[in-house]
């Protein structure tokens, strides 16, 4: 759950024009705003605090945005928005892949911004309830059995069969969630994107289907041959709970 009082978000683009509309928009939403013209100041702003977001730019000399995502993803939860002039399907595809929570192509309405800001900053907020699934499975209402791993609905992270914190970024952490509400139903694109985004800024089911595959990696012995999310064709997926004797 995030700290107390208003938003931090972060601003990360090479050009300072857009570092500075983009931050006087914000501060009169209410939010702290932060910026950075790259990798290497958003590092340094990141070792004085955690944002709640970050807005993050594409196409940036150096370190391009896709690898600074990818490269805070690997450690950190804190949700990315992806901005870019690249309109490209493929290029959007590529950002969600790398772990980004949402997209925008340059240029945008600064309402449409307002608007994802707000939407990401919502599914961070939301502290999860326990389901009677979840109960009933692990006789806890915050570690609960998923897959290889254990979900901590506390921490909105996964615990591996090793021990080790697995980070599940708050779109991710909504799909086991609604996995763990339906188990053993077949579960369409559509039924699994709705936590996502209802204008979601990529083909929806590539966007279904790129969530699936990052959640498997970290819940499958083998995710090339998955057994507990399974693919049924024409029709969505099915999560399939792991025996006790598994």
């Amino acid at each position: 759950m995030r700290r107390e009082g208003p938003s931090r978000l972060m601003i990360v683009d090479d050009e300072a024009e857009i570092r500075g509309m983009l931050a006087d928009f914000l501060t009169r939403e209410g939010y702290v705003v932060g910026a950075a013209s790259g990798g290497a100041e958003l590092d340094d702003a990141l070792a004085a605090g955690e944002p709640d977001l970050i807005l993050l730019d594409v196409a940036m000399p150096g370190e391009d945005g896709l690898s600074i995502a990818r490269r805070m993803k690997a450690s950190r939860t804190t949700p990315i928005i992806m901005l870019s002039a690249l309109g490209d399907t493929v290029d959007r595809i590529v950002g969600l892949e790398v772990g980004a929570d949402d997209y925008i192509a340059k240029p945008f309405d600064i309402r449409e911004l307002r608007a994802r800001v707000r939407a990401v900053l919502r599914r961070g907020d939301i502290a999860p309830q326990p389901t009677e699934v979840s109960v009933a499975a692990s006789g806890s209402t915050d570690l609960v059995p998923f897959g290889e791993a254990m979900l901590s609905i506390a921490d909105r992270t996964l615990i591996g069969r090793d021990g080790e914190l697995v980070a599940l970024t708050p779109t991710e952490f909504d799909m086991v969630e609604t996995f763990l509400r339906f188990p053993n139903r077949v579960l369409s694109r559509d039924r699994l994107a709705s936590p996502i985004a209802p204008d979601a800024p990529c083909p929806l089911d590539r966007a279904v289907d790129i969530r699936v595959t990052r959640i498997r990696k970290k819940i499958e012995t083998d995710p090339r041959r998955p057994r507990i999310i399974r693919t049924v064709r024409g029709a969505g997926y099915i999560y399939v709970p792991k025996p006790p004797s598994a």
